[in-house]
C-alpha cells in the first residue's frame, strides 16, 4: 500500500463523498480518482451510489467516481491497520 493509498484509507472508516475526500486530501480530481481506483481494484474500498446504498455492479471510478460515496471494506481496514 503506497503512502497516498494509506493516507486516503484514513478517511474511509466512514462513508465519504468524493467532494469530501477531495477537500480533505487536497488532491486534484485525476489523482484522487486514480488512487480510489487502485484501492477499489485491490478490494480495499467499496463504492456506493448513496451513503446507505452499496453498488453491487462493477464501478467505473475513473468515469463516474465523482458521483460515488466510498467506504473501506473489512479487507481494506485489516490491511490498513496491520501495515508496518
Amino acid at each position: 500500500m503506497s503512502e497516498a493509498e494509506f493516507d486516503l484509507m484514513d478517511e474511509l472508516y466512514f462513508v465519504q463523498s468524493f467532494a469530501y475526500l477531495k477537500e480533505a486530501m487536497g488532491w486534484d480530481d485525476e489523482q484522487l480518482l486514480a488512487i480510489l481506483q487502485q484501492l477499489y481494484g485491490k478490494g480495499y474500498i467499496k463504492c456506493m451510489i448513496e451513503p446507505d446504498s452499496e453498488m453491487f455492479e462493477k464501478a467505473d471510478i475513473l468515469q463516474d467516481g465523482k458521483e460515488y460515496f466510498y467506504l473501506a471494506t473489512k479487507k481494506g481496514l485489516m490491511y490498513h491497520n496491520t501495515r508496518e
